[in-house]
């Protein structure tokens, strides 16, 4: 093996900025893991939330422009609609939570707090401090259930935050839309909260998963909006989530199409 090959194999092994795995025959020995949960609430600041502009309208969106032929659609469908609300899209690239804050209207993005992977997104100090920073995320931890998540979306929505959630759970691996998990439609159903599809086509081709950078040649992607709708008298989770996958898929429909053929 020459020294290249063995540097790249060390490379991969490394866990990078975290602290060595105990080894399996200590485990016993060692002493358990104190669960600490990363504080996100100075994001949210008002110091934070002026950062965040700054950041997304300085930074990241001139980034989004440049490294991609960028499309958006419907932004006008939350004219009129009041706070809080519960934003929802389709997932299938790391760029997505970029793109939506990155796109929403002012008014909205100032106030507006992303969900976020706990095992990935808040994992070490400094992509702690980032999500939270640019994206005013809270984390979700996906492998012990997501109650404490759903504890601070609902505190948030009560301050009058709306969020942005990605009801699949993780990325598509194929690009294609994935079962919507339950858990925003209860969350709307609980809190009342109204409930506003988003559709990103074209991430996954620009960014799929194993891609720390959009592809070269600026991919066409676009961010569409639809129109907000609320939870029904008597409504259950099961049936607003059908909805809510409705609603995403025509969003898709339209792309293909256009906006009354994607209706019928």
């Amino acid at each position: 093996m020459s020294v290249k090959d063995e540097l790249k194999t060390m490379a991969d092994g490394f866990r990078w900025g975290r602290r060595p795995l105990v080894p399996r025959s200590a485990e016993e020995h060692a002493k358990p893991k104190e669960d600490r949960v990363f504080p996100s609430d100075w994001a949210r600041t008002d110091v934070g939330v002026a950062a965040r502009q700054v950041l997304l309208k300085g930074a990241m969106h001139p980034i989004v422009r440049n490294e991609l032929t960028l499309r958006v659609f419907g932004r006008d469908n939350l004219e009129g609609v009041d706070p809080p609300m519960i934003f929802f899209s389709n997932h299938s690239s790391h760029l997505d939570a970029t793109l939506i804050m990155c796109t929403l209207p002012d008014v909205w993005q100032a106030k507006t707090a992303v969900g976020a992977a706990r095992d990935y997104f808040f994992d070490v100090w400094w992509r702690q401090a980032f999500t939270a920073l640019v994206y005013g995320a809270f984390p979700i931890d996906r492998a012990r259930g997501a109650r404490g998540a759903v504890d601070k979306a609902r505190e948030l929505l009560s301050q009058g935050w709306s969020i942005v959630v990605f009801p699949e759970g993780t990325r598509s691996a194929d690009g294609h839309l994935q079962r919507f998990r339950h858990g925003a439609a209860r969350l709307a159903l609980e809190t009342g909260a109204g409930v506003a599809p988003i559709a990103i086509v074209g991430a996954f081709q620009a960014m799929p998963k194993g891609r720390f950078w959009p592809r070269s040649g600026r991919p066409p992607v676009t961010v569409r909006y639809g129109a907000p709708f609320w939870p029904r008298d008597g409504e259950t989770h099961q049936e607003l989530s059908r909805r809510m996958t409705h609603a995403v898929t025509q969003l898709f429909h339209e792309e293909r199409t256009t906006w009354w053929e994607a209706l019928h």
